[in-house]
């Protein structure tokens, strides 16, 4: 085993990593947002849409991520041509950013939903007893406090998807992986970059399931 080189080849593992954490803060805000409209949905007395979003998590909580990128891949740029009608470059990086909102998003409407009806449902009618609207209530008493009971899932289902980036790949995107599989095909030391790479993945995820527990406890009503 030889690792001296892998100092050197840093430039290049800081861009691939530069890559996965923008994947993942993106994903992660562009998730959270659809994922609450989703979970809004679910729990509204309009039948059709409740039926569109459990249809919606059902499905893509019943596929592969896998699946999910190779499709998009493909998909976006037609889409895109059909809404603009015109051609436009839209590049591995885009199309995979839409697959992990559209797909993360029902991982964490399931999240947000159940933060909201962790909250006691008097709290609803005592809002609206004072003449708040649906959206004041939800935009000022129950989300605030749904989203701070959630923390702790939101976080752990973000450390899921920062190990699911490295599944990009499949489309030819530079991340942290890629990045160092490619390197160290090149350098012929495939196996003491992959070894480094795991290690790396290992100190962030076990770092932020740390921090996890410990947003677990000090967010706790």
């Amino acid at each position: 085993m030889d690792f001296s080189e892998i100092p050197a080849a840093w430039p290049i593992l800081w861009a691939g990593m530069a890559t996965t954490l923008q994947l993942l803060v993106l994903g992660v805000l562009g998730g959270v947002i659809l994922g609450t409209v989703l979970a809004l949905m679910r729990l509204s007395s309009n039948r059709m849409l409740a039926g569109i979003a459990t249809t919606y998590v059902n499905y893509f909580r019943s596929i592969p991520l896998l699946l999910v990128i190779t499709w998009f891949y493909f998909a976006v740029p037609f889409v895109l041509r059909a809404i603009t009608g015109e051609d436009t470059p839209v590049g591995a990086f885009g199309s995979c950013l839409v697959a992990f909102i559209m797909f993360e998003a029902a991982y964490f409407c399931e999240i947000v939903r159940a933060g909201i009806q962790a909250i006691p449902k008097g709290q609803l009618g005592a809002a609206q007893a004072l003449g708040m609207s649906y959206g004041q209530c939800m935009r000022l008493i129950i989300l605030p406090q749904a989203f701070r009971k959630m923390a702790p899932l939101l976080l752990q289902q973000s450390i899921i998807l920062f190990q699911d980036t490295s599944l990009v790949y499949t489309v030819g995107l530079m991340d942290f992986l890629n990045a160092a599989r490619s390197r160290g095909d090149i350098m012929g030391l495939s196996h003491e970059f992959l070894i480094f790479a795991g290690l790396v993945y290992f100190v962030i995820s076990f770092a932020a399931t740390r921090l996890a527990k410990r947003l677990q406890t000090r967010v706790a009503v």
